[in-house]
């Protein structure tokens, strides 16, 4: 009766809020690079058909933007993007899992799996567009501080661009903690969008110097995305996306989190505990 009782009463500090998370190495960011150009080279006509339906979708912005809004409206668009891009990923989390699994990965399916989650997906995306509009009124709203004085001063230059880095860091790191891993768990394990953001905000917490380096990665691909006009975005975000989905499945215990979901729900009087 005793070992009944306490198969009965988990341990509460386990309880499915917050789905555990692994100590990463330092360098793990290079390993999931590593992983990701194996995946590139194994799905590479899937990869080139989203990265550039992705470029496309960045010179159609960039055109609407600049006739719209002129330069500042543009910059303030195409640095959103960061924002919205772990969405605009989903479907090559969806490539790896395929290879992952021993498939070869079709396009089709990656549609398919994200019609499956397009609650949770929609939920995620609201979030990420209120944060995506508001960084864009933030923007046009930086621009009070750009030199309009017909002499301008070095000083006057970098006081407006130190502004607008600062304010956009604040917005891509909210950005950057809810969704480092959020999407990846929601598709691989149907998990609901809160705990798959409160997740990854404890997991990048907690590996805060690897993700730093990823991060770092992360900056440097989208600068060369910009400098070459976009033309490296069909090569470059696969890569990102690839590497994201092998940062989750190595940063993320998916598998312990479903199994104490699962006992919370065959003994749903020890969520009380």
């Amino acid at each position: 009766m005793e070992e009944v009782e306490q198969e009965m009463d988990p341990d509460p500090d386990q309880l499915p809020f917050v789905a555990p998370c692994n100590k990463l190495p330092l360098f793990a960011a290079l390993d999931w690079m590593t992983l990701s150009w194996k995946d590139f080279k194994s799905s590479k006509r899937v990869s080139l058909i989203y990265g550039g339906a992705l470029m496309l979708i960045s010179y159609l912005l960039a055109f609407a933007s600049w006739h719209l809004g002129g330069a500042v409206l543009l910059f303030s668009l195409l640095s959103g993007l960061v924002f919205i891009a772990p969405v605009l990923a989903l479907g090559l989390y969806s490539v790896s899992c395929q290879i992952e699994a021993g498939y070869t990965p079709k396009l089709a399916f990656c549609i398919r799996e994200g019609k499956r989650h397009l609650g949770n997906e929609m939920v995620f995306s609201m979030i990420l567009l209120v944060v995506f509009l508001l960084w864009t009124k933030a923007g046009s709203a930086i621009h009070i501080f750009f030199p309009m004085q017909s002499d301008p001063e070095l000083t006057d230059y970098i006081t407006f661009y130190a502004i607008g880095s600062v304010v956009g860091a604040v917005f891509a790191g909210i950005v950057f903690l809810a969704s480092a891993f959020a999407l990846p768990m929601m598709m691989d394990r149907k998990a609901d969008g809160i705990t798959a953001v409160i997740t990854s905000v404890h997991a990048v917490l907690e590996n805060k110097l690897a993700m730093l380096i990823w991060v770092s990665i992360i900056v440097a691909s989208v600068v060369i995305c910009f400098i070459t006009g976009f033309l490296a975005m069909p090569v470059i975000m696969p890569l990102l996306g690839y590497a994201t989905w092998h940062g989750y499945k190595q940063t993320i215990n998916a598998e312990q989190w479903q199994e104490n979901k699962k006992l919370n729900e065959k003994y749903p009087e020890a969520a009380e505990v």
